[in-house]
């Protein structure tokens, strides 16, 4: 964290308890972000916060640490069995729920609870004997979490903390009526301590709020007008037939370090993998079709930065902690509007600086009223002037894959289903088609 996104509120000004802190001190964190400044009183005195903060601003250290701290201050009952969560933690996509793990073991080691990860496309018998062998805290996407409760690979009763972490997101994807499944068969919300946290309260998010939780109190921290202050955000108007010269052509000026560009389909995500691959680009797609082990490596080697450039459709915008990205390009402008404010949030991260390219192409255009009208503010407008378009690159063919026999409409991944119908933490479906 830069000290311009800290809040003058300290941890060690927090009552939170001594262990706990061990977490705090090694996470290295010494001043609140202002998420963190405004629900962590609220939730360390015991009331429920439903919150809204932008990726990135450090809300999963806001309810990790009520949640160890709730922990810490409640025993558990003496008829648990050891595969019973006392804390439960559901996001969208299986990148967020590792994140969320990979933030709480930091954060755990005063604590010593025993961490658990419930999430489909991959180790499904591991995973389960983890859970099987003992577990305090449960992290999950809302499919794999409903098979193994069916399954009474684990309980709910001895909930003390329920957290639900981009919850608009879980909207998106269909996942309603599985974390209302979830939610029906918990204790009692004044028995717990409840948080949510979204990108954004809608009406829809609320009305889950406050059926489920104990009077929340609303915080919210403005993602756009974080975004606007940090970000550097630029649209050209090319023609269609320009994208890929532009974007080859605005790469090869600026040499960006870490790029993410993003698109509305897997097809789009194909063609700009190919296009830069084939003019001596280090770029990969990722999608919700890509294997899970895959895209772990994928974004592993992005991470490291052996990986320059990360291709994906809107699966890849919520819930990749990825630091330094100093570029992010809308190669195709959202249909959503605030799927806009997430996408440029993968950069200027946690304080920094980053660059945000639009194109306002002729199929997605119409879509900027819209974002402009959402964030508030005129995006800045540039010329596509002919010194930026590249010139000689190569463009592959892409070939259409035969689509397949058998399908029902409608039915793709991510998409609504009956609850406990498997993990579907891949994009929309008209992102992936």
């Amino acid at each position: 964290m830069t000290s311009k996104h800290l809040s003058n509120t300290a941890f060690s000004s927090l009552n939170l308890h001594p262990d706990v802190l061990k977490g705090v001190e090694a996470a290295g964190f010494e001043f609140c972000t202002p998420i963190q400044a405004d629900a962590l009183p609220l939730a360390l005195a015991g009331g429920d916060v439903a919150g809204q903060a932008q990726t990135g601003t450090g809300k999963s250290a806001a309810f990790l640490l009520a949640m160890l701290n709730r922990m810490k201050l409640n025993a558990p009952n003496d008829n648990r069995r050891k595969n019973d969560p006392r804390a439960m933690i559901l996001a969208p996509t299986r990148e967020l729920a590792i994140q969320i793990y990979n933030d709480a073991v930091t954060l755990n080691k005063g604590c010593d609870y025993r961490l658990c990860l419930a999430f489909g496309g991959t180790d499904y018998e591991k995973q389960r004997k983890d859970i099987e062998d003992g577990c305090d805290v449960l992290i999950g996407t809302p499919g794999r979490f409903i098979d193994y409760l069916k399954q009474k690979v684990f309980g709910l009763n001895h909930i003390q903390v329920v957290i639900l972490d981009e919850a608009d997101r879980m909207f998106d994807l269909g996942f309603i009526k599985d974390i209302r499944y979830v939610l029906r068969r918990l204790p009692e919300p004044e028995q717990r301590l409840n948080l949510m946290f979204s990108a954004t309260l809608s009406q829809r998010v609320l009305e889950l709020a406050y059926e489920h939780m104990n009077d929340p109190k609303l915080i919210q921290i403005e993602a756009e007008s974080v975004a606007a202050d940090r970000i550097s955000q630029i649209i050209y108007y090319p023609a269609n037939d320009e994208k890929l010269r532009l974007l080859i052509g605005i790469l090869r000026k600026t040499d960006p370090s870490r790029t993410m560009v993003f698109v509305n389909t897997k097809r789009a995500a194909e063609l700009v993998q190919a296009t830069l691959q084939a003019n001596n680009f280090s770029a990969l797609a990722i999608s919700g079709d890509v294997p899970q082990r895959k895209r772990m490596s994928m974004l592993t080697q992005f991470q490291s930065g052996e990986l320059q450039i990360l291709v994906g459709t809107d699966v890849a915008s919520r819930g990749l902690h990825i630091d330094n990205v100093s570029h992010v390009f809308n190669y195709d402008l959202p249909q959503d509007p605030e799927d806009y404010v997430h996408r440029i949030g993968r950069t200027a991260r946690a304080g920094a600086d980053g660059t945000a390219i639009s194109f306002g192409c002729e199929n997605y255009a119409q879509g900027l009223p819209d974002i402009e009208k959402f964030v508030g503010y005129r995006i800045p407008m540039k010329p596509v002037e002919q010194e930026l378009l590249a010139d000689n690159i190569t463009i592959p063919v892409i070939k259409r894959r035969p689509r397949p026999t058998g399908r029902r409409s409608g039915g793709g991944r991510g998409g609504p289903s009956k609850p406990g119908g498997g993990n579907r933490s891949s994009s929309r479906r008209r992102s992936s088609k």
